[in-house]
């Protein structure tokens, strides 16, 4: 049955005290047009349609942005008029989704990797993995957060394990896995991944015998975690080799407590360098192609941003989203592969808000601390790099927390200087430091401040000559992003403060506001006593009053036959 369509184009006001429990505004301008619109016995039907950018003001652009639709239904019929009380009374998130094309190909197979259960063997030959998708098995709430698929180094360790059942994967006292390669990862709101017709990751006996699968839950408060049989990944692979072999990079701050994030503030800004000497060491010498890219934060994060610097001039963007959720960490794939050269350096750029917490956030795993990751999708695999991560160096961590010495020897750690802090440790420094008035001189330092490369290869060793203290990249020609030329408008950079000429904020522009990690025990390759700092117990100071307990499960998956 045809209806009669009513359609306005309408906004409701971001103001204070403004709700949407009330009738939206209609628009001066009215950007939608109504194609169709019908209703059947189970379904009222509207199809419309508008530009992604209209150049009006009380429109959101539409961009590669997470993005979200409000809607909204009432459960009676409207009379005539507009109906003010026919209009929003309820609405939920809606998240763009990639369109994940199924990659079932004639003669492609399956397996199922599934937590304390081993995978069939897979034949000698080599094979492809084309696709993945999530498996989530698990009964009642089960809290599935991530999954991550990786590639393990043969060693006595891995072989011992891997007939055994799975474990907490950081237990104290325990060595980490020598399991340093991803290859495949989910995070919650994802539907999985499907490769490029020209790659997909290789499944090669001879060098990698055995896979790890790690899991993280976050437990409900009440405490019924349920089965954790069921969850992990489906994955799709076929003997028919594609041109390359694609492999994964991740990029951005390695988990660690000297990523600290101050509480109670709208912007704070944190940077995770993949520096030239890395990829210098690391890449060929026609560079490698990234074709998809997944952005991680976990819960305060707002903005992440994968930058590319070559030489002092900052190119555009691989890869951005200025409206990040956590609960929607889909991989993207790039309209066009970037080519990424020897020498190039890679800036993984987050912004949270802290505004709603009272303590400060610490680097780490959990749901509780926080993560600026970007893991890139690209060809050909390169099996020297695995992991291309930075940390604030001591001295800037320091520094960006006004101390200018420590006690050496001291347990716990105590500050030696200034006199007005002499005395004092260094973890009641960071929860009792006032923010408020300090908030500038922290983020100045750093931003400004040196910091520890790390460039992690397959075999959980750092690449020779990297480990030298670095500064943010001189940058003398910064990227600008024009608006699109039909709004006769443009985004301009304001540059004061920051590094490099690096931007701090957009001016000017039509602009709105998809779990790879590190070993934690990583830190650094040999730490020292002042390095460690032994702050095991900051996080319980530091923790926010509505989070959960994690738990990481890991099991060994595979064993090719010989």
């Amino acid at each position: 049955m045809i209806i009669e369509e009513h359609a306005h184009d309408r906004h409701v006001k971001d103001s204070p005290g403004s709700s949407l429990d009330r009738e939206p505004e209609v628009d001066p301008s009215q950007d939608y047009q109504l194609l169709l619109g019908y209703e059947n016995n189970t379904h009222t039907v509207l199809r419309f349609r508008r530009k992604l950018d209209t150049c009006d003001h009380h429109d959101i652009p539409i961009t590669n942005d997470t993005m979200r639709v409000v809607w909204a239904f009432h459960s009676d019929e409207p009379i005539g008029g507009s109906g003010h009380n026919h209009y929003i009374s309820y609405n939920e998130q809606i998240k763009m989704r990639l369109d994940l094309k199924k990659l079932l190909e004639y003669g492609s197979y399956v397996i199922h990797p599934l937590n304390h259960q081993l995978l069939e063997k897979i034949c000698d030959s080599v094979n492809s993995w084309l696709q993945y998708e999530p498996l989530q098995g698990l009964k009642g709430s089960n809290g599935l957060q991530h999954v991550v698929l990786y590639e393990c180094q043969d060693s006595p360790q891995v072989s011992k394990l891997a007939d055994t059942p799975g474990r907490q994967c950081y237990e104290p006292n325990t060595q980490p896995f020598s399991c340093n390669t991803v290859v495949a990862s989910w995070a919650r709101g994802s539907e999985g991944f499907s490769f490029p017709p020209e790659a997909g990751y290789p499944l090669e006996p001879t060098t990698s015998r055995y896979y790890l699968l790690e899991t993280h839950y976050i437990s409900p408060t009440d405490g019924s975690l349920g089965s954790l049989d069921g969850s992990g990944l489906r994955l799709y692979y076929t003997p028919e080799l594609r041109r390359h072999d694609a492999g994964v990079i991740s990029i951005g701050m390695d988990p660690n407590w000297r990523h600290i994030i101050p509480p109670g503030q709208q912007r704070v800004v944190s940077s995770g360098h993949c520096v030239s000497e890395c990829t210098k060491q690391a890449f060929p010498h026609n560079g490698i192609n990234m074709f998809a890219v997944v952005m991680k934060t976990h819960r305060i994060g707002r903005q992440v941003a994968l930058k590319h610097i070559r030489g002092n001039i900052e190119q555009p963007p691989i890869a951005a989203d200025d409206n990040l959720d956590a609960d929607y960490q889909e991989y993207r794939k790039l309209g066009v592969p970037v080519k990424i050269l020897p020498g190039d350096h890679l800036i993984a750029e987050c912004t949270y808000n802290s505004s709603g917490r009272t303590a400060i956030t610490l680097g780490g795993l959990t749901s509780r601390e926080e993560t600026c990751l970007v893991m890139g999708l690209y060809y050909p695999k390169q099996r020297s790099l695995a992991a291309c991560h930075s940390l604030p160096s001591l001295p800037t961590v320091l520094h960006s927390l006004g101390i200018q010495g420590l006690s050496p020897g001291s347990n716990p750690v105590r500050i030696s200087a200034p006199p007005e802090l002499a005395g004092m440790t260094l973890e009641s420094r960071l929860v009792s430091y006032d923010w408020d008035n300090q908030f500038h001189s922290f983020q100045e330092a750093t931003l400004k401040g040196s910091f520890k490369p790390l460039c992690w290869t397959a075999q959980s060793t750092i690449l020779p000559g990297t480990d030298k203290d670095l500064h943010y990249p001189n940058i003398t020609m910064a990227y600008v992003r024009n608006s699109p030329d039909h709004c006769n408008n443009y985004k301009r950079y304001s540059t004061e403060g920051w590094p490099g000429g690096t931007p701090m904020m957009e001016l000017d522009g039509n602009h709105i506001e998809g779990a790879a990690r590190s070993k934690v025990s990583r830190s650094s390759s040999s730490p020292t006593a002042e390095e460690s700092l032994g702050l095991s117990r900051v996080n319980s100071a530091c923790s926010c009053n509505t989070f959960q307990t994690v738990l990481v499960v890991c099991v060994l998956l595979i064993s090719f036959n010989q």
